[in-house]
C-alpha cells in the first residue's frame, strides 16, 4: 500500500490524489488542518540554517525547503516544478510537507519555494521558508489563496501580522512522494 507521511500522520495515496483534484471537500481540509510538519525534518533544516549563520553564509529557500520536506531537487527555485515532473507527485492543492513553488517574475526571477507546515482551511495555509526576509527563516507564515477559481495559482503572504502583501503567482505543490 502506497502512503504519504506528513509528520506523524499517514495518508493513503487515494487521500493524496483527492488533494490534487480541483475541488477537495471541506472535510478533507478539516482532517488535514490537524497535521503537523515532520518535526525531525524541520529540526534538521533549522540546524543547517544555524550552521550556515555560524559560518557567515547566507540562507536560501532551496536548501531549506529540501531539508524540511525531503524533496531532493537542486537548482534555482524556478526550476523545481519542471524538475519534479515524472519524479515527484505534483498538484494544485496544498498538503502538509509539500513544497509550494512560486513562478519566476521580473521582481523575483529565481522564483521561491516554501514548505507547507499547516492547513488552516481550503483557502489558507501556513508555510515555513527561508530568505523571504533576507537571510532569515520564517515559520508558520500565513498564505491565502486569492485565485478566482480557488486553485492556488495566486496567493498573498502575511508579511506583517494582519497585513498581506502583493499577489504572487504559484506553479503548484510538489509532494514528497514519487510520481506514479
Amino acid at each position: 500500500m502506497n502512503i504519504y507521511r506528513a509528520g506523524r500522520a499517514v495518508l493513503s495515496i487515494a487521500a493524496l490524489a483527492a488533494l490534487t483534484a480541483c475541488a477537495a471537500p471541506k472535510a478533507e481540509f478539516d482532517t488535514l488542518s490537524s497535521l503537523q510538519i515532520d518535526p525531525e525534518m524541520q529540526a534538521l533544516a533549522l540546524r543547517e540554517v544555524a550552521a550556515k549563520h555560524a559560518r557567515g553564509q547566507r540562507v536560501w529557500c532551496v536548501p531549506f525547503a529540501r531539508d524540511a520536506s525531503g524533496v531532493q531537487i537542486r537548482g534555482n527555485a524556478n526550476t523545481w516544478w519542471g524538475q519534479a515532473d515524472g519524479l515527484y507527485a505534483r498538484g494544485n492543492k496544498p498538503a502538509v510537507g509539500s513544497v509550494m513553488t512560486w513562478k519566476a517574475t521580473s521582481k523575483n526571477p529565481r522564483g521561491h519555494v516554501a514548505v507547507v507546515s499547516q492547513i488552516i482551511s481550503d483557502r489558507e495555509i501556513k508555510v515555513d521558508h527561508a530568505n523571504w526576509r533576507r537571510n532569515q527563516v520564517s515559520l508558520k507564515m500565513s498564505v491565502i489563496d486569492i485565485s478566482p477559481k480557488g486553485d492556488w495559482s495566486q496567493v498573498k503572504l502575511e508579511s506583517q501580522p494582519g497585513s498581506y502583501g502583493r499577489m504572487y503567482p504559484i506553479k503548484g505543490f510538489i509532494y514528497p512522494t514519487t510520481a506514479s
